[in-house]
């Protein structure tokens, strides 16, 4: 099943979006389009807007618009992954003792797995992008050294869903209803888009922590910038004092209310054999496509 699965859910997305492009290039921007095509980039689409465009090649539409990734004209350097292969196979080790640890302290270990495994997996997709002859835009851009949280969140955390949910819900609802619901909005987006992630991966009814966890950070969001208007003398922290504070509150809130429904009761078990799994295929591939590419 799992081999069978590997080569369906791959085709069928190439299909879909080769039915949106399809549909892009026959539909002008309006109504049409958007009864034709699905939401975020492809919604993006139905405006003439976002990273996709029916003028690229089909491979590289497929390609951006079913990974989380913006090609660009040119590649950029990509940072190399062997310490974050290093890392995770050094955690990997760590959690067979995890059951002699504090809760909290097994789910901060896993958002550092987390996110050396997405860091990792893209010098994997930056080969795959030079065979197309296009680059990748950077996912991350160091977040551990966020001095706001308007900074980790808009500009060094996951830069792809904010290019993404920028255009699609907060400039059209900060036109509408102002600053401070576009955040709470877009927010609001973010945390029901991961409630369904968690499902899909769990198959466990969502438990809104994850929306709780975001509408939090919304919310903090809006704070922060109107002491940042009000009392401009008092809130520009320096970053040896800001990036401290930003890291321990992301951190914390984290540990409180975005990891538990992923990883608790068990689901990090089945979590640790997925990426053993998953890991070894994607270090298998990035190889092979290594040797296509010369490198």
């Amino acid at each position: 099943m799992a081999h069978h699965s590997v080569v369906t859910i791959p085709l069928a997305a190439a299909v879909a979006m080769l039915y949106a492009r399809l549909v892009a290039t026959l539909v002008r921007p309006d109504l049409s389009r958007l009864l034709v095509l699905a939401p975020f980039k492809l919604l993006l689409l139905t405006s003439g807007r976002g990273p996709l465009d029916p003028a690229l090649r089909p491979i590289p539409f497929v390609f951006t618009a079913t990974l989380p990734v913006k090609l660009l004209p040119q590649s950029p350097d990509a940072a190399a992954g062997a310490e974050n292969v290093a890392i995770m196979v050094a955690l990997l080790q760590v959690f067979h003792v995890k059951d002699q640890m504090h809760p909290y302290a097994v789910f901060a270990l896993y958002g550092i797995y987390i996110y050396c495994f997405l860091d990792f997996l893209l010098p994997c997709l930056a080969a795959l992008g030079r065979a197309l002859g296009m680059g990748l835009e950077p996912q991350f851009h160091k977040p551990y050294r966020s001095a706001s949280l308007q900074d980790f969140w808009g500009r060094r955390w996951n830069l792809m869903a904010s290019a993404v949910l920028r255009p699609a819900v907060y400039v059209p609802v900060r036109a509408g209803l102002g600053a401070p619901a576009g955040v709470l909005a877009t927010f609001l987006v973010s945390g029901l888009m991961h409630e369904v992630i968690a499902y899909d991966i769990t198959f466990r009814l969502p438990t809104g922590q994850l929306t709780a966890f975001f509408l939090l950070h919304g919310a903090s969001v809006c704070t922060e910038k109107w002491c940042a208007r009000r009392w401009p003398e008092y809130t520009r922290l320096p970053r040896v004092v800001g990036t401290p504070l930003v890291v321990l509150f992301v951190v914390g809130t984290a540990l409180w209310l975005f990891f538990p429904p992923l990883f608790g009761d068990g689901m990090d078990d089945r979590f640790i054999a997925e990426f053993n799994a998953l890991l070894a295929s994607l270090v298998d591939a990035g190889g092979t496509l290594l040797q296509l590419a010369g490198i």
